[in-house]
């Protein structure tokens, strides 16, 4: 049987390599072409410019390659390869090459590259268009670039009417119109001038807006971005005098630094790719070292450590999500009043946790993706422990709202039965007494009647008291205990005078109240370390405590048997928590 494999993997990691061994074979080319006429190279003419034109487009090809390798950054690589293809192709509108495609394709794209290197920084660190600004920057430098600077001027150019009769034919050509074809450009450059300059406050903007996470994060790719669009808008505001983006000295000298600032900003790509792997490395290995730790807390303190907030929270979401608990089931409240940040872990669309933290500590672009690949499994295991947690809470909440339930029924039936049927009862004796009194000749049958009536209302006494004694309720554990003691062989050796809550009050009493009957007991009650303990010796056989223990569970107590010198020995202990 054959194993389905993920098909993510065996198509991306193609791909990749496919366009990484596009960019080297269209740097064959341009090298190819811009040697077939050196004296419209922009590389050939200037001091080392086959170096500059192939060490820039070789460091986005690399970039754009180790980009791929990661699953978050993987937009960003392909937005880097075309940015590389953008810088390659300013070649290819060289006049001596033979090919119509490729000339034509040069003057499409020959100033296309700042376009194709604005919308890769726009679109940093996810590879999306996230706002209405970005998206209508990136549009606009497409248009200005390719569709005005590129095609527009091209449609007006025919190269054999301007001195170039051995020039490729021009795809794009719709009329020759010289004049049109200058005012074209001319447009094109100012067009250009003024979204650089657009461009360049935006993305200073963000820089100096964003969070001191972010800005340390993103603060190197923005200041190699920036460096790069300022040279390109210098190169520009030269240009607008002349009308036309040309290449003169100062043109090459910019076009240098425009190179310079590509390879930086490759350079940071790759850095953050290597500062995300060592953060997840970092983090992976803080998770493995807490290992199987069972402290509640474990996993938040090596996630409060690794990010370096030591107040850090984790809030697991319960039931439909509208409840949060931390890993001891404890309830969490969201939104957090005191003002701190919330970001939500999501993997696969699931809701896996909750992080509250200080303002600005996840704001890093790579950060929450880091903490997901390191920590998610971790996370996953922890929420589920907790939700076990929070279903075993509500359980044993609602086993003791049932224990309550069940005495305040009892107490009601106590209740009943003193004030209805007991009184009945009595009015009937004292009636029957009445009778007695005034009849004439002894009349046994009104004894009799008398005596069952008397030993009915004493059952019946009996059967109240056995459901919930009046004293439990109004003066408390030990007055009820004491009152006991009187008609059983039941030794009271200490009990606290406090009261405690109505439930554990009947449990204890319960307890002591099966364990002293027809048998000697002891007992002494304590409270220690939030628990009530009942100590409960007891001469002879137990009787079924089978109700009493599931009771105790139910309260989350614990109930213990042990006999020694035979005599055995009860102990209940409950948490003072219980109501």
């Amino acid at each position: 049987m054959s194993e389905s494999l993920p098909k993510e993997m065996p198509m991306l990691m193609p791909i990749r390599l496919v366009l990484f061994g596009l960019g080297a074979v269209l740097s064959f080319v341009t090298v190819v072409i811009a040697q077939e006429e050196r004296g419209f190279s922009t590389a050939l003419t200037t001091s080392h410019g086959l170096t500059v034109l192939l060490g820039a487009g070789g460091a986005q090809l690399i970039g754009a390659l180790v980009l791929g390798q990661q699953p978050s950054s993987r937009r960003t690589g392909l937005l880097l390869f075309l940015a590389a293809y953008a810088w390659l192709l300013q070649e290819w509108d060289n006049p001596g090459t033979t090919s119509s495609a490729v000339f034509s394709l040069g003057l499409a794209l020959n100033a296309a590259c700042p376009a194709a290197a604005g919308h890769l920084v726009l679109a940093y660190p996810s590879g999306r268009l996230r706002s209405r600004g970005a998206r209508a920057l990136a549009v606009a430098g497409y248009v200005i670039t390719v569709g005005v600077q590129g095609v527009g001027t091209a449609a007006y150019f025919r190269p054999q009417t301007q001195g170039c009769s051995q020039c490729p034919h021009n795809w794009w050509e719709a009329v020759d119109v010289p004049a049109r074809a200058q005012t074209v450009a001319a447009l094109g450059v100012q067009a250009g001038t003024g979204w650089l300059l657009v461009l360049i406050v935006f993305l200073a903007c963000r820089l100096l807006t964003s969070s001191p996470a972010a800005r340390w994060s993103t603060g190197p790719l923005m200041l190699c971005a920036l460096g790069y669009f300022i040279a390109v808008a210098v190169s520009y505001i030269h240009s607008l005098g002349r009308g036309f983006l040309g290449f003169d000295a100062r043109d090459g000298q910019l076009w240098q630094v425009q190179a310079g600032a590509l390879c930086l900003l490759a350079a940071a790509l790759i850095a953050e790719v290597i500062r995300a792997r060592l953060r997840q490395h970092e983090l992976t290995r803080l998770v493995i070292e807490l290992g199987g730790k069972a402290a509640p807390d474990g996993l938040r303190d090596a996630i409060a450590d690794r990010l370096g907030d030591p107040d850090l929270q984790i809030a697991y979401p319960v039931g439909d999500g509208d409840g949060h608990v931390d890993a001891a089931a404890n309830p969490v409240a969201l939104p957090p009043p005191n003002g701190k940040a919330v970001t939500l872990l999501r993997h696969s669309g699931s809701h896996i946790a909750t992080l509250i933290h200080r303002p600005g500590l996840l704001d890093s672009p790579h950060a929450i993706d880091d903490l997901l690949s390191g920590a998610r499994m971790a996370l996953e295991h922890e929420r589920l422990h907790a939700e076990n947690l929070t279903q075993l809470a509500a359980l044993r909440a609602s086993g003791a709202r049932i224990v309550t339930a069940g005495d305040e029924e009892r107490r009601r039936l106590e209740r009943d039965l003193h004030d209805g049927a007991q009184q009945r009862l009595v009015g009937l004796a004292l009636g029957l007494r009445l009778l007695q009194m005034r009849a004439r000749a002894p009349a046994p049958q009104l004894d009799l009647a008398q005596t069952e009536l008397e030993r009915a209302i004493s059952e019946l006494r009996r059967l109240a008291r056995g459901l919930h004694p009046v004293l439990l309720k109004e003066a408390g554990l030990a007055v009820a205990l004491e009152a006991l003691g009187q008609s059983r062989d039941l030794r009271i050796e200490d009990v606290p005078r406090v009261r405690f809550s109505d439930v554990l009050e009947s449990t204890v009493y319960l307890l002591v109240a099966r364990l002293s009957e027809n048998r000697h007991t002891r007992v002494s009650v304590d409270c220690c370390n939030g628990r009530l303990i009942t100590y409960v010796m007891v001469a002879g056989d137990l009787p079924d405590l089978a109700d009493v223990a599931d009771r105790v569970t139910t309260l989350e107590g614990v109930l213990t048997i042990r006999t020694e010198h035979g005599e055995t020995r009860v102990t209940a202990e409950l948490p003072l928590r219980c109501t």
